[in-house]
């Protein structure tokens, strides 16, 4: 794990890149989230991430480790009728420097068009202007472990976490980046811990926000909320790289 000092005002967030970790969740449903990602390098899964178009895959920005592949197409990302597509670029957020700092986001270009069909689909994205509310029950999912030391598991699992007023995370973290959703961790015992990076909060069947950081020491009663970077805030950004095949100088 890497200990991350925050330039923040009390701020030390601990995470973890590799895998993914949903607590207290459930199996995803046969059937459901064929918009979910594995974002792999030459060791396999590294982070989550989430389908948008034929071509484009949103992660975060922090997930960059040798990236090589991504695997869509099964809830068990191991099955041998899963699709598994080279990428062949990387649009990572220029202002991203640390998850501490904000703009955790980054576009994956496929080298090859997603088959889209009954068991892979894109997910749309959250309107600029789409209002979230304080308790608001969302989703969130991705592979791994379970408990922060167990052991990774092969199936997407899912757990519901609600919206946390943003001046009360504020509070907890004692500061946040910008661009940010505040949702699960503190005040219950779900949520996503160490590494249960870029795959998407989801509401009403739309991404809102990207698994971003936690507090990693203390993931199954985590004394802080989970954060999230914000989609709304970077609608045109993604558009402007969907429609232009390309990363922005």
């Amino acid at each position: 794990m890497s200990l991350r000092l925050c330039p923040l005002p009390c701020v030390h967030v601990l995470y973890h890149i590799q895998g993914s970790v949903i607590v207290n969740g459930e199996l995803a449903p046969e059937g459901s989230m064929q918009f979910m990602v594995s974002v792999q390098n030459k060791n396999g899964h590294v982070c989550g991430g989430f389908l948008i178009s034929e071509d484009f895959v949103v992660t975060a920005a922090h997930c960059d480790s040798g990236l090589k592949h991504v695997i869509l197409g099964g809830h068990n990302w191991k099955n041998s009728n899963v699709k598994k597509i080279e990428i062949s670029n990387q649009c990572k957020h220029k202002n991203y420097s640390d998850v501490v700092n904000g703009y955790d986001i980054m576009l994956l270009k496929l080298a090859n068009k997603a088959p889209m069909g009954r068991n892979i689909k894109t997910i749309p994205l959250a309107e600029k202007n789409m209002k979230l509310s304080v308790n608001q029950e969302c989703s969130v999912a991705g592979w791994g472990k379970m408990v922060s030391t167990g052991g990774l598991v092969d199936d997407l699992r899912v757990v519901n976490v609600s919206i946390i007023n943003h001046n009360d995370c504020k509070k907890s973290w004692g500061g946040l980046p910008p661009n940010v959703i505040c949702a699960g961790g503190k005040y219950t015992d779900k949520g996503f811990c160490q590494g249960d990076s870029g795959g998407p909060l989801v509401w009403n069947g739309k991404a809102v926000g990207i698994v971003s950081f936690n507090n990693g020491k203390n993931c199954k009663y985590p004394d802080v909320p989970n954060v999230y970077t914000d989609i709304r805030k970077h609608v045109d950004w993604i558009n402007n790289i969907t429609k232009n095949k390309m990363c922005p100088m």
